[in-house]
């Protein structure tokens, strides 16, 4: 099996606890990579890393610092895995909560990757519209969705993938995970495990969740300036055209 990594910011002792418990449980072990706390970057630091221009032009909104620090830690997570000597690795957040048989089906995943280049291990949407499907492991079917879910709980890359998104990752102007759901600008192979063998545990955290920071950030931002709705919803149906003209196309498959 493919070494697992658990992305994990060193203030949340608890959240690291419960994912090793939950992992240990399910008998695979992981190696911890340091999270990345974005608000203790300078402005300097972030200016490296983060596009401002690209991100008024292209992203739904401004990245706020933990979002910012999220995508530095799955960086950190990808590296790993691209300097590693496996062929590949997954990665796990660490409010991940086990439901399924995850040892045999991350088994059955290192042995079989000829087909993707990543693999999602969770979507929020569980009976997604699929473009292919076929049998993993069990009653586990490893699919080609529609529309690439959002959510970066759990996933795995093989050693190529995880060195061309790091390769490519800096600077960035949209969320980690909003921009693995543009497969045609990562070019990779992006498939997904159902159902799903992982959930989403306690969402509570030393720091607060990337969640809570955006909307505290956003919190009323758009009835103050209608631009930004607009400007947002423009990027949503700009995405739904490229996806639907790319699906037509037979890009990521």
């Amino acid at each position: 099996m493919w070494p697992a990594y658990v992305l994990n910011l060193a203030a949340d002792t608890r959240r690291l606890a419960a994912a090793a418990a939950a992992l240990d449980g399910a008998g695979v072990g992981f190696e911890r990579v340091a999270g990345v706390d974005g608000r203790a970057l300078s402005e300097a630091d972030i200016a490296r890393v983060y596009d401002a221009v690209a991100n008024r032009r292209r992203a739904r909104h401004p990245l706020v610092p933990a979002e910012i620090g999220c995508y530095l830690g799955h960086i950190a997570a990808w590296r790993r895995i691209a300097g590693g000597r496996a062929p590949g690795g997954f990665v796990f957040e660490d409010d991940v909560a086990v439901t399924g048989d995850l040892a045999a089906i991350l088994a059955a995943l290192s042995a079989d990757c000829d087909d993707w280049d990543m693999v999602k291990l969770f979507s929020l949407d569980p009976t997604p519209r699929t473009v292919r499907r076929r049998p993993l492991v069990g009653a586990t079917e490893l699919v080609i969705p529609y529309r690439v879910p959002t959510t970066l709980l759990g996933y795995g890359l093989t050693r190529a993938a995880a060195a061309r998104l790091a390769d490519r990752a800096i600077p960035f102007f949209r969320p980690v995970d909003e921009d693995q759901k543009f497969f045609w600008e990562t070019g990779l192979r992006v498939a997904l495990t159902l159902p799903a063998p992982i959930a989403m545990g306690d969402q509570r955290a030393a720091l607060g969740t990337v969640g809570q920071h955006r909307r505290e950030a956003t919190r009323g931002a758009r009835r103050r300036d209608p631009r930004r709705a607009l400007h947002g919803w423009l990027c949503q149906l700009r995405y739904r055209v490229a996806l639907a003209w790319h699906r037509a196309r037979g890009t990521g498959l």
